[in-house]
């Protein structure tokens, strides 16, 4: 396993997110910055009480700059509309603030590829600043990644799917939002055999955490 700076000697002294989005932008923690084409930090209100976290930006997102912007996101909108949850009330953001993928052989295009353990840890300072000064009571995992780097690096989404976790001992010091998993957005894109059932799900799971502030 590749071993990595970390993000932690990037952070800035004052931290509000204007000033951690500014520092994050020069972060070199690890190795996603060469490829990528930006850091895509978290984005909305920072008093909101709500914050999902995904996994990492994706290729729409790493052209745009911002987080939840592309198919994933435009999917995750319509299911907060669904669950009765304001997309511009909740703070979203990911695991990881850059875009790992690969690229497709002959061609362009670029190809999500999960970040690794080590790049996830590098990142993490990143994460645990912005649950300091968004403070939200309640925080949604959307998908695995994200389960593993705020609750526990174990974490299976099958197991514990609807519950009501806590975040890990290093997230909380005086923080300790109620904490649900659901699936990724593009995990209900990608399901072949019942997409409807699969976006449901994740309606449901974000109507209950909202029925949790």
């Amino acid at each position: 396993m590749v071993t990595y700076r970390g993000a932690q000697g990037y952070l800035p002294d004052t931290l509000d997110l204007l000033s951690l989005e500014t520092a994050a932008r020069g972060c070199r923690g690890c190795d996603l910055f060469k490829a990528a084409e930006q850091t895509v930090f978290g984005a909305g209100p920072a008093d909101a009480r709500l914050m999902l976290v995904g996994e990492q930006p994706g290729n729409d997102e790493d052209l745009e700059g911002e987080p939840f912007v592309g198919p994933a996101g435009r999917l995750l909108d319509k299911a907060l509309a669904a669950a009765g949850v304001e997309r511009d009330t909740v703070y979203v953001t990911n695991a990881v603030k850059h875009f790992r993928f690969d690229r497709a052989a002959g061609g362009k295009r670029r190809i999500h590829k999960k970040p690794s353990g080590g790049q996830i840890t590098a990142c993490r300072p990143w994460l645990v600043a912005e649950l300091d000064v968004v403070r939200p009571d309640v925080v949604v995992c959307l998908g695995v990644t994200a389960a593993r780097a705020l609750v526990e690096k174990n974490f299976k989404l099958t197991v514990h799917r609807g519950e009501v976790l806590q975040l890990d001992e290093e997230f909380r010091g005086t923080l300790d939002p109620k904490v649900v998993a659901t699936i990724h957005p593009s995990a209900a894109l990608r399901a072949h055999v019942d997409r409807d059932a699969a976006f449901d799900s994740l309606v449901r799971d974000l109507h209950r955490a909202a029925g949790l502030l």
